[in-house]
């Protein structure tokens, strides 16, 4: 039986959907599957079996949120995860590494096992470069410095992988001309939902309130990710607009929320916006079901402009219509199916939001049209055969 060992740093398992849900495709293919990947308050046990899939998990510091303490936090993670890896590999064995950053750095610890003949794959989740440039910029010659250090192992991971899994076609085309990669050793798996644990349940009653019309964000609180535009366009609706009637409803969690939540009490906003925190189950889809728009609130930059959001899929897996700003990559995933603003600014979100939130009819009429393409296109199952096809093909050469 074949045997696999993937390696996540930034979220632990099962929480990390993409990650789970390619390791339950391996499983169900025949493989042995491990996971390492670090803990956190909701997954503290450092080893569990679920599913037949066998999890360990280290701990970390808190999550970096400064140049250098994004050092500290990867220098602890390769310690235990090159730990880890020396202890599945006596426990359990493993053909193949999978790594998914970020970091671009995680070659470093599959390097030995590469060495006594183990493959080498690389999920590619974000793109490092270009998140660093979003995060910091590239003001001085520190930040200058450390971009180039991220170009050149993310160069390095391209060149150690076997195979390249690619989260969309953009990312695809990055391995082939950044990374130097052929194009039969790359394949795109985009990271859409299994429809069996996706689904409309009965909406939670206490998060809609005396609110006419919900909008919802669901996903990590970074800097990057624009909770704080949802925040301020709330703040639009209701101050430059009137429109008393509408709240938010905010599900995850992150080293920005305490910020955003600050930022919420500045505004006068704080009592229209429920900070959920990480919700999972039934709880989670009850808080989904209970969106009546979903915002994709991250701002555009060089990083946002090129990423698959996982909200995309979600919210209209759910027939729940997205408004966003004009990103290429979540324009090219939705088409006419999305709603975008027309300027890159908080205002512009709330503008592109009134629509939906002032016509029931053209909001439900959205929903369903998102839900046709979800149903069409979003398909996990074509993913999932995608990705075990390219691992079975990478084990084959192997042997």
């Amino acid at each position: 039986m074949p045997s696999c060992v993937i390696v996540v740093e930034n979220l632990p398992v099962p929480l990390d959907r993409r990650v789970w849900q390619e390791a339950c495709a391996l499983r169900d293919a025949g493989w042995t599957v491990s996971v390492i990947c670090p803990m956190n308050e909701q997954h503290p046990a450092a080893y569990e079996t679920i599913d037949d899939i066998a999890i360990f998990r280290h701990p970390l510091p808190l999550e970096a949120r400064g140049k250098l303490a994004f050092l500290a936090e990867y220098a602890a993670a390769l310690y235990h995860e090159l730990r880890l890896l020396i202890k599945v590999h006596r426990r359990r064995g493993f053909d193949v590494i999978q790594a998914c950053n970020p970091p671009d750095l995680i070659f470093l610890v599959a390097l030995p096992f590469k060495l006594m003949g183990r493959k080498f794959v690389f999920d590619h989740h974000d793109l490092c470069p270009e998140l660093f440039d979003a995060k910091f910029g590239r003001e001085g010659f520190l930040p200058r410095l450390l971009h180039r250090a991220l170009l050149l192992a993310e160069r390095l991971t391209f060149m150690s992988a076997n195979l390249v899994v690619s989260a969309n076609e953009t990312y695809r085309q990055i391995a082939l001309e950044r990374g130097g990669k052929t194009p039969d050793s790359v394949v795109t798996v985009y990271s859409v939902p299994d429809k069996a644990r996706i689904r409309r349940v009965e909406p939670n009653p206490a998060l809609r309130a005396e609110a006419a019309v919900i909008l919802g964000y669901v996903g990590i609180i970074a800097d990057q990710d624009g909770v704080d535009h949802l925040v301020r366009s709330v703040h639009h609706l209701v101050q430059d607009h009137g429109r008393t009637d509408v709240a938010a409803v905010v599900v995850g969690d992150g080293p920005a929320l305490a910020s955003v939540k600050q930022l919420a009490a500045e505004l006068g906003v704080a009592d229209r916006i429920t900070f959920t925190g990480y919700l999972r189950g039934e709880a989670l889809l009850a808080a989904l079901s209970t969106f009546d728009i979903g915002i994709i609130p991250d701002p555009y930059n060089a990083y946002n402009d090129k990423i698959s959001m996982n909200k995309v899929f979600e919210y209209s897996a759910l027939g729940i219509p997205s408004v966003s700003y004009d990103l290429s990559e979540t324009r090219r995933l939705l088409g006419d199916a999305g709603r975008y603003a027309t300027s890159r600014d908080p205002a512009g979100l709330a503008a592109a939001c009134l629509p939906l939130v002032d016509d029931e009819a053209l909001r439900l009429a959205a929903g369903r049209k998102a839900k046709a393409l979800a149903d069409e296109r979003f398909d996990w199952s074509m993913e999932a055969a995608k990705y075990v096809a390219a691992y079975a093909r990478l084990h084959a050469g192997r042997r």
